[in-house]
């Protein structure tokens, strides 16, 4: 059993149809990434960005970084199938943080060690580890320009982009990374609120990135120690990027900075990334939690 029993709140059903206007949800969070969880009997499920963003305003709806929809499996092997939605209403392709929380869901009620959860950016695989804690499998990083993507061709360990006077940037040649969704991450002392805001919103829709991109600014404070906070693309500062924490230890070890694994201390939580040699494949390790349940009209 991981942490409480779900069951003694108002169980995650499925809805006896697409077409009926109240749904269960449930609320968790990742490491301080909050998420609305809806769960659905049909694929495709759809939602008009308006009513994506009433759901995820604090003042309008339960209030939320991201909606998730657990739909049923669309490929053979998969347990279930994860669609996202950030706050601004967008459809996204994965999120490491809810990854997790889904992931937990999927291991109460299967009592399984292992699901297999299909997104639009690929399967992944999220087992049990230590106390509340989840491992999700986020697959190998995708570091080829093209898969990023970028608009033009380029070294993504360190890309041709700056903030700040063309002599003297703020922050310079950051590393781009697809981790089934796109970042780039500058190597940086310089995490202050108003710096993050401001740079990230400024670069997220940079005609560099056709598909938007995810900004990490990343402190490394050791080989195996990282201090981040990331601007995600649609959705701000959030107190926690699950997939930003693996786009920027896999930056990092690919300049030198870092070994293969690190903690990544986020201002949620920390989350203990590692990209293992043998397969390619980068592993994180956090926490989730229970916020709640409720009733949200569609």
């Amino acid at each position: 059993m991981i942490g409480p029993p779900l069951a003694r709140g108002p169980p995650l059903a499925y809805s006896r149809s697409m077409t009926e206007t109240r749904l269960p949800y449930v609320k968790m969070n990742g490491a301080g990434n909050d998420f609305i969880i809806l769960r659905v009997d049909a694929p495709g499920f759809d939602l008009p960005a308006d009513t994506v963003r009433r759901l995820c305003g604090r003042d309008t709806g339960p209030g939320c970084d991201q909606l998730i929809v657990i739909e049923p499996p669309s490929r053979p092997g998969e347990t279930a199938f994860m669609r996202v939605w950030n706050a601004d209403g967008g459809t996204v392709e994965t999120c490491g943080n809810a990854l997790r929380c889904v992931g937990r869901l999927l291991l109460e009620a299967s009592g399984q060690e292992s699901a297999v959860i299909g997104t639009l950016g690929g399967p992944t695989v999220a087992r049990r580890a230590d106390g509340t804690r989840i491992e999700v499998d986020m697959g190998a990083p995708r570091l080829d320009w093209r898969e990023v993507p970028l608009a033009e061709e380029m070294d993504t360990r360190g890309i041709e982009l700056q903030v700040g006077p063309v002599d003297a940037p703020l922050i310079h040649t950051p590393g781009a990374v697809s981790m089934g969704n796109p970042h780039v991450v500058f190597f940086t002392d310089r995490q202050d609120d108003d710096f993050v805001r401001g740079a990230g919103s400024l670069i997220e829709h940079h005609p560099l990135f056709p598909e938007g991109v995810n900004v990490g600014f990343a402190h490394v404070l050791a080989p195996d120690h990282i201090r981040l906070r990331v601007w995600e693309r649609g959705a701000g500062l959030t107190q926690a990027c699950g997939t930003g924490a693996c786009a920027a230890l896999v930056a990092a070890h690919r300049r030198g900075l870092t070994g293969r694994s690190a903690t990544l201390a986020l201002d949620g939580g920390d989350l203990t990334i590692r990209w293992d040699e043998t397969t390619d494949h980068v592993f994180m390790t956090g926490p989730v939690a229970l916020d709640g349940t409720g009733t949200v009209t569609l």
